[in-house]
């Protein structure tokens, strides 16, 4: 059983650092100027979106941030992701 949780606990870490690389690969990638066709654009979004979508939705709900040049949902989103891998640690 002790091997089990183990196993799942790796696997699950090892998705959320790859998660995490995305995340770093989509904001360093944002920095060019690249079309929306870009295949590493796509797999970054279609891995990043839907843990950002949330966060993007109660932010526009609430009006927060309205005029931030920055993606303030964009780091939640990451620290969150970063946030959940620390916690399996313990």
């Amino acid at each position: 059983m002790d091997l089990l949780v183990t196993l799942i606990a790796g696997t699950v870490q090892a998705l959320l650092s790859l998660t995490e690389l995305c995340f770093l690969a989509r904001a360093i990638l944002s920095l060019f100027p690249l079309s929306e066709d870009n295949p590493f654009l796509v797999i970054t979004a279609m891995v990043t979106e839907p843990i950002i979508l949330p966060f993007r939705t109660l932010f526009d709900r609430f009006g927060w941030f309205q005029n931030s040049p920055l993606d303030i949902p964009f780091f939640v989103a990451f620290l969150f992701v970063q946030m959940l891998g620390v916690l399996l640690l313990l």
